[in-house]
C-alpha cells in the first residue's frame, strides 16, 4: 500500500532482524546455509562499525576504485531533447568498468577477514564476474565465476577479462542457460563449499543479508551524488533514474535520498520485446510476489507456478526476479519502475554514444532511454542524475551482430 509523503520522510527503510523490508527479503534456504547466512549477518553487522574495515574499504575506493566517480552534464543530448538538463553519474569510469567493484571490494574484504581462502561468484553480463576476479587476484584468494552459458557467448571479452585475472570460469549450461541458472549454481556450490567459501552475490538479491550489505556497499554512488549535485547545481537533483536487474547499482543510487521525497525515483526494468509478450525480464512491471534464491520479492513464473525464461537484449537485466527492497519500495509507492524494450535501449545506446562520445553498456542504455523520455516532460531548469552503471566495450560485438556487422 503506498504512503503518503510524510510517511515516506520518516520511514526507517532498515530492514528487520529477519532481513525483511516490509513483506519482502527473509532467508528461504536450506539449513546448510543458515548457520553461514547468520555468521555472515553477525560479522557484516560488526565489521561495518569496524573503523580498521572502513578505513581498508574507503581506501579501496578511493586508491584502486578510483573514486569518487564524476558527476558529469551530457550537456549537449540535453539540448537535443529540449527538457531537463541531464546528468551522468560515470559508474563506466570505475576500475573494471562498471559500479559491480564497489560491491565486491566490501565483500572481498568480508571474506578475508572471515578467514575464507575461497570465493565464488555468479554474472550475467560479465561486470561482476570481472570486478570479483580483480579483487580476488589482488587478496590472493581462488576465484570461481559462474556464468550462464548463453552468456559466455554473448560476453566473450569479459570471459576472457576473468580468465586473465585468474578466476575459473564455469559455464552453466541447465535452465534458460542465463543468470538465473548462474546464481542457483553458485548457490549448490556455496551448500557444498561453506566452510572454507565465500559467496561474493552481485546484486541486492538472495536470502538476508545480502540484499543489505550489497546496497550499504554500493551506497557510496547516491552518497556522492548528494555532494556533488549540491556542489554543483546547489540543491539535490529532481529525479533519479537507473536500470534495474537485480537492482544493485539502482539501489545504491536511490537509498541514500529516500527520505528526500522531493526527489522522484524512477527504476527501468528490460521490457524486451515488449510487456504485452512473455519475451521481457520486468517481474515489477509484469510479475507477482513469490520466493526465488532465497528471498520472497518479485518475480516471473508461469501459470504452473515455475520461474519463466525471460528475455533481454541485456545479459545483466535477463533475471526473473529483482531486490526484496526493490518490491518494498514499489509497495509503498517511494519509486517508480517502468520498462524500456530492446529497441529503445539499442536506439538510446548508439544515440549517446555519438553524442556524448560515451559508450554506455547495454544495461545502462536501458535507463538512458527512460531519461529521454522524462527529459522531453520537465523543464529545462530541473535536473535528472541517470546511473551510468557501466560503459559499453562489452556489448560491441553483441550489438554488431545484431546490425548483421561483423568484427572479426
Amino acid at each position: 500500500m503506498a504512503l503518503t509523503e510524510q510517511e515516506l520522510r520518516t520511514l526507517d527503510y532498515e530492514p528487520d532482524a529477519g532481513g525483511h523490508f516490509g513483506d519482502y527479503g527473509g532467508r528461504y534456504v536450506s539449513e546448510t546455509l543458515m548457520a553461514a547466512l547468520s555468521e555472515l549477518d553477525q560479522n557484516y553487522q560488526m565489521l561495518k562499525n569496524d573503523p580498521e574495515f572502513q578505513r581498508e574499504f574507503d581506501a579501496d575506493l578511493a586508491t584502486f576504485v578510483g573514486r569518487p566517480s564524476p558527476l558529469y552534464h551530457a550537456q549537449r543530448w540535453s539540448n537535443a531533447i529540449g527538457g531537463a538538463q541531464i546528468y551522468f553519474k560515470r559508474e563506466d569510469l570505475n576500475h573494471t568498468g562498471a559500479h559491480k567493484v564497489n560491491n565486491t571490494i566490501g565483500q572481498a574484504l568480508l571474506a578475508k577477514y572471515s578467514g575464507k581462502p575461497r570465493v565464488i561468484a555468479e554474472t550475467g553480463a560479465g561486470q561482476h564476474g570481472v570486478a570479483s576476479a580483480t579483487v580476488a587476484a589482488r587478496l590472493g584468494l581462488e576465484c570461481v565465476v559462474y556464468m550462464g552459458a548463453d552468456d559466455v557467448e554473448r560476453q566473450s571479452p569479459n570471459v576472457y577479462r576473468m580468465k586473465l585475472l585468474g578466476a575459473q570460469v564455469v559455464p552453466v549450461e541447465s535452465g534458460s542457460r542465463t543468470l538465473k541458472d548462474a546464481l542457483s549454481e553458485a548457490m549448490r556450490d556455496w551448500v557444498t563449499n561453506v566452510d572454507n567459501t565465500f559467496y561474493i552475490i552481485g546484486t541486492v538479491a538472495g536470502p538476508a543479508p545480502y540484499p543489505q550489505l550489497v546496497r550499504d556497499f554500493n551506497a557510496v554512488v547516491g552518497r556522492e551524488v548528494k555532494w556533488q549535485s549540491k556542489e554543483i547545481l546547489g540543491r539535490y537533483p529532481d529525479a533519479l533514474v537507473a536500470c534495474v536487474g537485480g537492482g544493485s547499482n539502482a539501489i545504491g543510487l536511490f537509498y541514500p535520498f529516500l527520505k528526500d521525497t522531493e526527489v522522484a525515483i524512477y527504476g527501468i526494468e528490460a521490457a524486451g520485446r515488449g510487456l504485452s509478450t512473455t519475451e521481457h525480464a520486468a517481474p515489477l512491471c509484469s510479475g507477482r510476489p513469490g520466493v526465488l534464491h532465497g528471498a520472497k520479492t518479485y518475480l516471473m513464473d508461469n501459470s504452473d507456478g515455475q520461474i519463466a525464461h525471460t528475455h533481454s537484449v541485456s545479459a545483466g537485466l535477463d533475471y526473473p526476479g529483482v531486490g526484496p527492497e526493490h518490491a518494498y519500495l514499489k509497495d509503498i509507492g517511494r519509486a517508480n519502475y517502468v520498462g524500456a524494450t530492446d529497441d529503445e535501449a539499442l536506439a538510446a545506446f548508439h544515440e549517446v554514444s555519438e553524442v556524448e562520445g560515451i559508450i554506455p553498456a547495454l544495461e545502462t542504455a536501458h535507463a538512458l532511454a527512460y531519461t529521454k523520455t522524462l527529459a522531453a516532460t520537465m523543464r529545462p531548469d530541473q535536473t535528472i542524475v541517470c546511473n551510468m552503471s557501466g560503459r559499453g566495450d562489452k556489448d560491441i560485438f553483441t550489438v554488431a551482430k545484431m546490425e548483421g556487422i561483423s568484427l572479426t
